[in-house]
């Protein structure tokens, strides 16, 4: 390691044995130098909301140089709470509302980077939890820092011993255009950091989806023959391989169909998607996977004045695109854990009925794995307004039994349209092969903005050789539950998990609360060649310990509850 490598400075989330270390210089600063605190003869300060708060820490040479406090939504309060009335103040205590405290940074590391790398994390990490606004009481010797990341004053103070505060507010778009203003900053910031956030350094350029198993594998596929070893439950792959018929043909052929332009339209592969699912061509229109289609139906639907409908928790593409990328107002149906995060559909009527310009559903909704039956799901559809634009994300329904799609419902609709992916329960997930039924005039609408040669020739034979072979599959997918249900019993089995039975290719774990958060765990499992899915960034009621697990054959699941099993205790 060089000393530039070594002198740099790490941005990590704190576990809990990085706690005595920050209480004690929570001491050190708020009781011996500021006076906010009288001093104590055991030299550590903490609150009743470090039991929900989170830390980002700085460091250097293993020297703890600063940290940053975050209280997550839902938390039973905030350090506000203490000076200010809620209903007094101008912001929601919603499911998108974080606060952030206790910016600190020790004597000799002050006037460098430290605080500014501190809160531009803070910042990054909100922004990637699907946080829609901050709050904070800020030092008022430090409110120029506060300024720079986009937190302004709203004209109220507040003192706790000798010191003085300011209240402090900004929504992340506003946070994202000041940090946007200060490019080169952020550039310098980037050099200097170790960055150990598990997400990315800069946003909202992409979501964050699973795929971190190809850190074993390399970027650049160096390792290939590490896809033998590695478990790569982070992501929803199929564990079995396509079709027979499939692979055959990319076999016999993969020189030819790798050299030749596909069909520019995909009509082979959209011919025998209306055969085999029972919709009309004209409602059929082809994508290079579900996220092809969701970015070129939202981007030419929707506009900043939209107003849109998610589930939450639910898939983070869609809050990505309509919150990051085009600005529209979203509006949550949240989802509860005390009722198994399960969709009521009343509920979900009656907020159709209030009018969104789009309700996008996922069902079986990701990552919980609960799934709204065909025909309960078709009859709260049946009365939304006519205006009300659905989208309904069906990329796991295959596992759930035949006869649950509603693409024949949405191809005779008005205004229902059904995402298919072919990648998840095809086994095709690395050819990008997708596509929407929907009524015939929403079909041309996307038809119009879809470039030729949209799949690969090598997606479209693939496509067309699994689909015509559904025994093939109905086999997989009733394998699929009965390893589902075998990997929930033994993941309760190991104790600290709560397991959320599903009835998809995954399973959404809960970590008890007095025990690692799933930061923790996945570290551990990682280092042992496993990968599993932070939930946390897919909703905000799901807290920071949860966990998916995606369903794979019965040796790999063996492998990966010992891997777990071992990962748990390494944690606490």
């Amino acid at each position: 390691m060089t000393t530039r490598e070594a002198s740099r400075i790490r941005i990590a989330l704190a576990g809990e044995e990085d706690r005595p270390a920050i209480y004690r210089i929570r001491h050190r600063v708020y009781a011996q130098e500021l006076g906010q605190h009288p001093p104590n003869a055991e030299g550590s300060l903490s609150d009743r909301l470090d039991a929900w708060n989170l830390y980002i820490t700085a460091s250097s040479n293993g020297a703890l140089l600063g940290f940053v406090s975050l209280t997550p939504p839902g938390s039973p309060s905030y350090s506000i709470d203490k000076y200010f009335r809620r209903e007094e103040l101008p912001f929601s205590f919603d499911r998108r509302l974080f606060e952030v405290r206790l910016l600190t940074v020790t004597e000799p590391h002050r006037g460098r980077e430290v605080a500014a790398l501190l809160m531009y994390a803070t910042f990054r990490w909100i922004e990637d939890h699907e946080g829609r606004e901050v709050v904070a009481i800020g030092r008022r010797e430090i409110l120029g820092l506060y300024g720079k990341a986009g937190l302004k004053p709203l004209g109220r103070a507040a003192q706790s011993g000798a010191v003085h505060y300011e209240l402090l507010s900004a929504t992340i778009a506003e946070m994202r255009q000041a940090t946007q203003a200060r490019q080169h900053f952020v550039e310098r910031l980037q050099r200097i950091s170790e960055w150990q956030l598990d997400l990315p350094f800069r946003g909202p350029a992409a979501c964050y989806h699973g795929g971190a198993f190809f850190e074993a594998i390399g970027p650049a596929f160096d390792h290939l023959e590490r896809s033998r070893e590695v478990i790569n439950a982070d992501v929803l792959d199929a564990w079995f391989p396509p079709a027979p018929g499939a692979i055959a043909a990319l076999r016999e052929h993969l020189p030819w169909l790798a050299r030749t332009s596909p069909p520019a339209a995909c009509e082979g592969m959209i011919e025998a998607i209306s055969r085999a699912r029972g919709v009309p061509v004209e409602c059929l229109v082809p994508g290079a996977g579900s996220s092809d289609l969701i970015y070129r139906a939202l981007l030419e639907w929707l506009t900043p004045g939209s107003r849109v409908l998610l589930l939450d928790p639910t898939y983070g593409e869609y809050a990505h695109v309509t919150e990051r990328v085009i600005g529209c107002r979203v509006d949550r149906l949240e989802l509860s854990r005390g009722d198994g995060y399960r969709v009521d559909p009343d509920r979900l009527q009656r907020a159709l009925a209030d009018g969104p310009d789009l309700a996008i559903l996922v069902n079986p909704n990701s990552p919980t794995g609960q799934h709204v039956p065909r025909e309960a799901l078709e009859a709260v559809l049946a009365k939304a307004p006519s205006r009300v634009r659905v989208w309904v994300d069906e990329a796991y329904t295959d596992y759930v039994g035949p006869g649950e799609s509603l693409e024949r419902f949405a191809a005779a609709s008005t205004n229902v349209v059904v995402c298919k992916s072919l990648s998840k329960v095809y086994a095709l997930s690395g050819l990008r092969a997708a596509y929407l039924t929907c009524p015939p005039r929403i079909a041309d609408e996307i038809r119009s903005v879809t470039p030729p040669w949209v799949v690969s020739l090598v997606g479209q034979v693939a496509a067309v050789k699994a689909l015509e072979d559904p025994q093939y599959y109905a086999r997989r997918y009733t394998e699929t539950r009965h390893l589902r249900a075998e990997l929930l019993e033994e993941l309760r089995a190991l104790g600290g998990l709560e397991v959320l039975g599903g009835a998809a290719n995954f399973l959404l774990c809960s970590l008890a609360e007095n025990g690692p958060d799933a930061a923790a765990v996945l570290q551990a499992c990682r280092r042992q060649g496993l990968f599993l899915r932070d939930a946390t960034a897919l909703g905000g009621s799901l807290g920071r310990r949860a966990l998916r697990i995606a369903v794979k054959d019965r040796e790999t699941n063996s492998r990966m509850l010992a891997i777990l099993r071992g990962a748990l205790r390494e944690a606490r």
